[in-house]
C-alpha cells in the first residue's frame, strides 16, 4: 500500500477513537455506582414537542378533506371525494352483482329471475300479500278521466310531496328562536350548499299547492262531483284546502323578517275581530298578546307537526273515498 492511502486510511480511524476515549469520559463522569436512565419513546416525543412548542407551533394535524368542508365551512373540491365514491362503488356493485348471478345460475341450474321478484316471492309465501296488492292496483280508469284538468289533485298531491321532502331539509338548518331565525335562513340561503335552490322549491311549490287545490276544487264545483254520493268526499277536499291555507300562514312567520312579523301580526289580528271568540283566538295564536318567541314556537310546531298529521289523514281518508266511489262522469 502507497504512503498517501496509509494517510488517508489512518485519518478516519484516529478520529473514532478520539471519539470513542470523550465518549467513554463523559460516562464515566457520572461517578461510579449510578446508573443512567434510558429514556422511553413516549417521554422523548414528550421533550420533542416541549421544545418545538418553545420555539413555534406545532403543524395542524391532517383532517379529512370532507369532514373538513362540513366543519369548517370550505367546500374547496366538496365533490371529489363523492365523485370517487360513486364511480368505484357502483362498479364495485355491478362486479358483485354480476358474480352473485353467474354463481346462481350455475349452481341452481335455472333462470335467473330478478332481485324484486325474489323478494316479492319470499314475501307473498309468507304473508299472502300480492293478491290484495294486485286487486288495489289492477282498476281500470275511464278514458275521460285521462283529460289533464282530471289530474289537478295528483299534481296537488305531487307538490305535497315535494313540501316534505325540502321542508325536512330545510329543518336540518332551521332554529325556531327569535334571536337565530333569521340568521338561520340566511346561512341556508348563503352557506349551505343548494340552500338557497331548496328554499325556493319550497317556497314556490308551496304557491302552486295553493293555486292547484284551488283549480281542483273548482273543477270539481264545476264537473258536478260533490253531488250525491259524494258529499264526504267533497268536506274532505274543503278541509284539505282550509289546512293548505293553514300550512301557507304557519310557514309565513318563520323567516322572522319585517315581512313575516306584520304579516302574522295582522292576520292574528283578522282572527282576533271573530265576534265572542276573536280575543281566545288571538290569544291562542300568538301565545299572548303580542307576536314573540311563543308566537314563533306555535306556529314552527303546527307547521311541522299538527298540520301534517292533519293531512295525511284526511288525504287517507279522500282517495280511500276516490278509489271506492271512482271519478264522477262530466257534465
Amino acid at each position: 500500500m502507497k504512503p498517501n492511502r496509509r494517510k488517508v486510511l489512518f485519518i478516519p480511524l484516529a478520529l473514532m477513537l478520539v471519539l470513542l476515549i470523550i465518549g467513554t469520559a463523559a460516562e464515566a463522569s457520572h461517578g461510579p455506582g449510578i446508573e443512567t436512565e434510558t429514556a422511553s419513546p413516549i417521554e422523548e416525543h414528550a421533550s420533542i414537542l416541549r421544545a418545538s412548542a418553545s420555539t413555534e407551533a406545532p403543524l395542524p394535524p391532517e383532517q379529512d378533506p370532507c369532514m373538513h368542508c362540513h366543519l369548517q365551512g370550505e367546500i374547496a373540491d366538496m365533490f371529489v371525494p363523492l365523485a370517487r365514491w360513486m364511480i368505484f362503488g357502483f362498479t364495485g356493485v355491478v362486479f358483485a352483482f354480476g358474480l352473485y348471478r353467474s354463481g346462481n345460475v350455475w349452481i341452481t341450474r335455472k333462470k335467473w329471475k330478478p332481485l324484486w321478484l325474489q323478494v316479492t316471492d319470499w314475501m307473498d309465501k309468507r304473508y299472502q300479500i300480492v293478491d290484495p296488492i294486485r286487486k288495489i292496483l289492477s282498476k281500470p280508469v275511464e278514458m275521460f278521466s285521462t283529460r289533464w284538468w282530471y289530474c289537478l289533485g295528483g299534481i296537488t298531491f305531487t307538490l305535497f310531496i315535494i313540501q316534505g321532502i325540502t321542508g325536512t331539509l330545510l329543518a336540518f338548518y332551521y332554529k325556531p328562536t327569535p334571536e337565530e331565525a333569521y340568521a338561520s335562513i340566511q346561512f341556508i340561503e348563503t352557506q349551505v350548499r343548494f340552500g338557497a335552490s331548496i328554499r325556493a322549491i319550497h317556497h314556490w311549490s308551496a304557491n302552486a299547492m295553493v293555486v292547484m287545490v284551488v283549480a281542483h276544487l273548482l273543477r270539481v264545483f264545476i264537473t258536478g262531483a260533490f253531488k250525491p254520493p259524494r258529499e264526504l268526499n267533497w268536506i274532505s277536499g274543503v278541509i284539505l284546502f282550509i289546512v293548505t291555507l293553514g300550512f301557507g300562514f304557519t310557514g309565513y312567520l318563520l323567516p322572522w323578517d319585517q315581512r313575516a312579523f306584520w304579516a302574522t301580526t295582522v292576520g292574528t289580528e283578522i282572527a282576533g275581530g271573530i265576534p265572542w271568540i276573536g280575543d281566545l283566538s288571538l290569544v291562542f295564536m300568538r301565545g299572548g298578546w303580542g307576536v314573540g318567541a311563543v308566537t314563533l314556537s306555535r306556529f314552527y310546531a303546527v307547521h311541522i307537526l299538527i298540520l301534517p298529521i292533519i293531512i295525511i289523514a284526511f288525504l287517507a281518508v279522500h282517495f280511500l273515498m276516490v278509489r271506492r266511489q271512482g271519478i264522477a262522469r262530466p257534465l
